[in-house]
């Protein structure tokens, strides 16, 4: 990656008029913010179906798109809609939130009647080729029309059965005609939101803006991937699951964190020399222009704790597929990969990263946090140039929410470094510090443009119940903001 800059800004975080940010005219009013502030990158978080939690990292399928970004207007202008169909809908959504109650029980039913009047009124040889290209769309829709059949619960919840994937069963559900038209429904959909999706990632590209996509290194364990494929999976013969992912007490949550997704049988991915995961990558490289690995440190050894276990204190490290892997990746998909390798780093996991080549990624905010064990690494002079560096990320808090929670010391300490005067000049002064880093790619979180405090937080790890609903207000990315981004990166040469 070259020395350029770019900005972390969610799709459900765009302004809408329809409770969710989606692939619409806001995004397009993006990349221009971007192209005029002279950026090269927008990075998102994946972009998934999201289940219980909301969480894009815990998906019902790692290659199917958002249905919940498909965006109504345009759905409207390729006559698959009428205006009242989704106009005096009630999205109960602040203008800087999102309710993802009300988007899951009212945004169905339009997407029902959009792919209805799909297979009735267009031509279906582009849908064909679609279903054609993307082999995995038959088991997703599968899966999803039986998830609905089942009052939407989760897959360990599903008659005994249907969990397991019984032949029979399966061939009878297919056979009835009610639930073909189901699986056709969930099908449809797709269609329709990589429709939206490539036409903005073509319009991005023809501006000068690449798409930075993220891959999530686990799967949901109510998901597709995990029902598709459970020899993959460390789970026992009823597909209860055996270990579960997490990471280790630190400085910042003394019990660990309990993330409760299936682990991979590293074993059973070797012998075919990791096509799914090869499948996965290719698929979001086809999606992404370039494609971040999320939690890299767990493909060289993973934290396992038992799924039984409430926290996450009593897991152990286990070796994982570590070269074997990065060298199939690398032979059969090719190189545009960021490795998030952010966490607890000892020697195995610097060598793996040395080894694929591959961009890592630096927090600066880590550098002036005393809870940090590895802050030395994230000081901005310690920067290594084949990274991609941030003040914060989507997991962190937005630079004025997180210069009130450390001591006085640190923040006085981080003030001088910046050359900042006063607490409400450090969003700019991290930012520029940022840019003027040896680092070849600096990418800044939208929030910490605006200034924003913690309110706008997009994540805090391991909670439910407020992450992953920040949306930003309309005209909120003006001109002033872009001229002064623009100003940033010609002077630091990131332009």
């Amino acid at each position: 990656m070259e020395r350029k800059s770019g900005v972390l800004m969610h799709i459900s975080s765009l302004p809408s008029d329809h409770g969710i940010g989606t692939l619409g005219k806001e995004a397009y009013n993006f990349v221009d913010f971007l192209h005029d502030a002279h950026q090269t990158y927008w990075q998102i978080l994946p972009l998934s179906q999201t289940g219980f939690g909301d969480s894009p990292y815990q998906s019902v399928s790692t290659f199917a798109g958002n249905p919940y970004f498909i965006d109504l207007d345009m759905l409207c202008d390729d006559g698959l809609l009428a205006k009242e169909d989704y106009l005096d809908i009630d999205w109960k959504a602040n203008t800087d939130s999102i309710n993802y109650g009300v988007m899951f029980e009212k945004r169905y039913p339009v997407l029902r009647k959009a792919v209805s009047n799909l297979f009735k009124t267009k031509p279906l040889d582009d849908y064909y080729d679609f279903c054609h290209h993307n082999s995995w769309v038959e088991d997703y829709a599968l899966f999803m029309a039986i998830k609905t059949r089942h009052g939407n619960v989760g897959l360990s919840s599903w008659d005994r059965k249907f969990r397991l994937k019984d032949k029979e069963t399966i061939d009878c559900f297919c056979n009835d005609e009610e639930n073909r038209k189901e699986i056709d429904f969930w099908k449809g959909v797709q269609y329709l939101f990589f429709c939206q999706w490539f036409s903005l990632k073509e319009y991005a590209n023809s501006r000068g803006i690449s798409i930075i996509g993220d891959c999530p290194i686990y799967v949901a364990e109510d998901s597709c991937d995990l029902w598709s494929h459970p020899d993959l999976f460390q789970v026992d013969k009823d597909l209860k699951l055996i270990r579960v992912a997490g990471c280790p007490p630190d400085g910042f949550s003394p019990t660990g964190q309990l993330w409760g997704n299936p682990l991979y049988k590293w074993e059973e991915h070797k012998k075919d020399n990791y096509s799914w995961w090869v499948s996965r990558i290719s698929h979001l490289c086809m999606v992404y222009d370039y494609v971040r690995i999320d939690h890299f440190r767990g493909l060289a050894s993973y934290y396992s704790i038992d799924a039984d276990a409430e926290d996450a204190l009593d897991g152990k490290w286990v070796k994982g597929p570590s070269k074997d892997l990065i060298r199939s990746i690398r032979e059969n998909v090719g190189e545009n990969i960021i490795a998030e390798d952010l966490g607890y780093m000892d020697d195995e996991v610097k060598d793996l990263l040395n080894y694929s080549k591959f961009p890592g990624m630096n927090v600066m905010e880590f550098g002036f946090d005393s809870r940090d064990a590895d802050s030395n690494d994230n000081i901005p002079y310690n920067f290594r140039k084949n990274s991609v560096v941030y003040c914060g990320t989507h997991d962190n808090e937005t630079i004025m929410g997180w210069i009130h929670s450390i001591p006085e010391d640190q923040l006085e300490y981080c003030k001088e470094y910046m050359n900042a005067e006063k607490d409400s000049d450090m969003n700019w002064a991290m930012i520029r510090c940022l840019f003027e880093s040896n680092a070849d790619t600096a990418i800044v979180q939208a929030q910490d443009l605006l200034g924003l405090d913690n309110s706008a937080r997009m994540n805090k790890p391991s909670t439910l119940g407020n992450n992953w609903k920040w949306r930003a207000e309309k005209g909120v990315f003006n001109k002033k903001i872009a001229d002064k981004l623009k100003r940033m990166s010609h002077t630091y040469g990131r332009a």
